[in-house]
């Protein structure tokens, strides 16, 4: 690829990022309804959640189901192509898994501190599993460039 078509591709990639992150806060912070609620609520314990949606699993409630679990996997996929193209640094994948976690860490601790959702340790794996794929996307396409 030459110069100028990589600076245009960093270009388009970092309006994606701010962008989607921007959404995505939204989404998380006030989207979907969500209103402050009563009380701290948060689950610390791993596969809870996810767990409780497989083995509650019916025609009511198969929608829910999916967009919960594809959901929380689907929408951090882009960052998992976009933080190791923007940040040399995040390429090795061990960096970006812990930069990623932690910054999903956060947001799931402000969800439950501001009350406008639920801090749930499964949305962490979820969204670690959904960049992990973007992230294999990544290294997929940046050995064909």
């Amino acid at each position: 690829m030459q110069p100028k078509q990589r600076q245009a591709l960093k270009v388009l990639a970092w309006l994606l990022f701010v962008g989607y992150s921007v959404c995505l806060v939204y989404w998380m912070f006030r989207g979907f309804g969500r209103a402050a609620h009563i009380g701290l609520q948060f689950n610390l314990v791993p596969l809870n959640t996810i767990f409780g949606y497989i083995f509650n699993l019916n025609t009511d409630n198969l929608g829910t189901t999916i967009i919960n679990l594809a959901g929380n996997i689907g929408v951090f996929m882009p960052f998992g192509v976009l933080l190791p193209f923007l940040f040399p640094g995040l390429r090795r994948y061990s960096l970006f898994l812990t930069w990623f976690t932690a910054s999903v860490i956060v947001l799931e601790f402000l969800q439950t501190i501001l009350r406008v959702g639920i801090g749930d340790i499964d949305d962490v794996i979820l969204n670690g599993i959904g960049a992990s794929l973007g992230f294999m996307v990544y290294r997929l396409c940046s050995q064909k460039i």
